[in-house]
């Protein structure tokens, strides 16, 4: 039995960690358990485009640690972790204070990468956190606000330009969401919406290369070139320096200039820079577990979320895998308390979802079946939102997601600046809403009565491999 003064430490709060200690308390775990995160705020990642759109509030994706963790047994401690002593068992962080563990966990998550690239770090505009987005949002108003205040035409369309570098999911879904919103946007101040230009930047002539969605390749090129503004494509672009208006990049051997008044960066991620110095094996800084997510070397310590990876079944480093990671060490865990071994987790990848412009998305349920357009929109959205991190809040937001959507509260975008008709739209809407999302809360509100009512269907089957309930 460990002592009660060796707690269980969890380093980083993202999906994997957070999860690890809200399911911890849940099951009445005996050890004390210390989250520590250096940001005050989550980040539900997979949302933060509906941040920046204002589609969501702030509070409902970039919620604050100490209200999800209000009435947990989890203790919050803010501050960024400088040292980790495996060997002696001991964390120390920046305000100098050491936390001695019995088990540890580590989710530090990943940090974005710009591959050296002169002037990326000081000009482009990463979109990893609630900060960032809200901080990419003031920017975007700002250039608008210059743009339309100024009669220099050439001044005017570099102020107009937007560029993302990288076309994985993150520029494809942030390349969408711009290209639908700042028409919206500039349309407000009584800009003329053409003048806006969205430019995707790719090393290579293929989107989504190498990752988990990229079978959903074609249908993310239709939807980038149906936005209210299409995406330009600028492939086969090696980027070697960003300046503060734009991007110099070498093409088929020439170096050219794409003037822009903003630069997104989506290129990359790499692992903690502190996991690269523990004495234990990594793949390219991530942690190699076993099955059970533990490091080989020490057993006591877990790993998981973008910076730990088994080789034997390597997952992709996303929002669901990191959700059900948190919850298998939670389980372990307990297990190992109980002087029960830990058991190997299994991850059951229920699809992908991507969103592809405002109202759209698309749904790849099982790798199978395809479902586009709104009623995608809604099951991302829905799907999502049920991983928010306790019941009470998950019912609270998806209620009031719920209403925002039938009601278009909180939205000054109307289906006529969408290109859409507001009849078949507003069908749409209400439809999808009903059927997609009334289980959702149905299930979250009364699970007994739902699952007794619907068992015999098969949709609680369902909805529970779409979206874990949370307990």
């Amino acid at each position: 039995m460990q002592q009660a003064s060796h707690p269980t430490v969890i380093l980083g709060g993202g999906f994997a960690g957070l999860f690890t200690a809200l399911h911890l308390s849940q099951q009445n775990y005996s050890q004390p358990i210390i989250l520590i995160e250096q940001r005050d705020r989550f980040s539900f990642k997979p949302l933060l485009y509906e941040l920046l759109s204002g589609e969501l509030h702030s509070e409902q994706v970039y919620p604050r640690y100490k209200e999800l963790l209000a009435g947990s047994r989890v203790t919050f401690v803010q501050d960024t972790v400088k040292s980790i002593d495996l060997n002696q068992r001991k964390v120390t962080v920046a305000s100098g204070e050491v936390f001695h563990y019995g088990n540890l966990v580590l989710t530090l998550g990943g940090k974005t990468t710009y591959f050296n690239t002169p002037g990326a770090a000081e000009y482009a505009m990463p979109l990893t956190s609630g900060a960032e987005a809200i901080a990419l949002r003031k920017h975007l108003r700002y250039r608008l606000h210059q743009a339309i205040q100024t009669q220099d035409a050439a001044r005017r369309r570099l102020l107009l330009t937007v560029a993302i570098v990288g076309a994985g999911p993150a520029g494809i879904e942030l390349a969408c969401t711009l290209a639908d919103l700042l028409p919206i946007w500039y349309d407000e101040l009584g800009g003329d919406a053409d003048e806006i230009r969205i430019v995707l930047v790719n090393r290579s002539r293929e989107i989504l290369k190498g990752d988990v969605n990229s079978h959903l390749r074609c249908t993310a090129q239709r939807a980038l070139k149906n936005r209210v503004v299409p995406v330009d494509f600028l492939f086969d672009a090696a980027v070697t320096k960003i300046q503060a208006d734009g991007i110099e990049y070498q093409q088929q051997d020439k170096n050219q200039l794409l003037p822009a008044g903003t630069i997104a960066w989506t290129a990359g991620t790499a692992p903690n820079p502190l996991l690269m110095e523990l004495p234990v094996k990594n793949n390219r800084g991530r942690l190699i577990v076993t099955p059970t997510l533990q490091l080989p070397e020490f057993p006591e310590v877990f790993a998981a979320g973008d910076c730990a990876t088994n080789s034997d079944a390597p997952q992709p480093p996303t929002a669901q895998v990191a959700y059900q990671q948190g919850k298998a060490i939670a389980h372990n865990l307990q297990r190992i308390e109980e002087g029960k071994p830990a058991v190997p987790m299994a991850i059951q990848m229920r699809g992908t979802l991507m969103k592809l412009g405002l109202n759209e998305g698309v749904a790849n349920l099982f790798n199978k079946v395809q479902i586009k357009g709104q009623p995608g929109h809604f099951l991302r959205e829905a799907t999502y939102l049920q991983l928010l991190p306790n019941s009470a809040r998950n019912l609270k937001v998806t209620t009031e997601w719920l209403t925002d959507e039938l009601f278009q509260r909180h939205r000054s975008i109307t289906h006529m600046q969408l290109g859409q008709t507001p009849l078949l739209s507003g069908i749409a809407t209400v439809a999808a809403g009903v059927i997609l999302a009334t289980p959702l809360v149905w299930r979250a509100a009364q699970p007994t009565q739902f699952q007794q009512i619907f068992s015999w269907t098969g949709v609680p089957t369902l909805l529970n491999h779409l979206a874990p309930p949370s307990r």
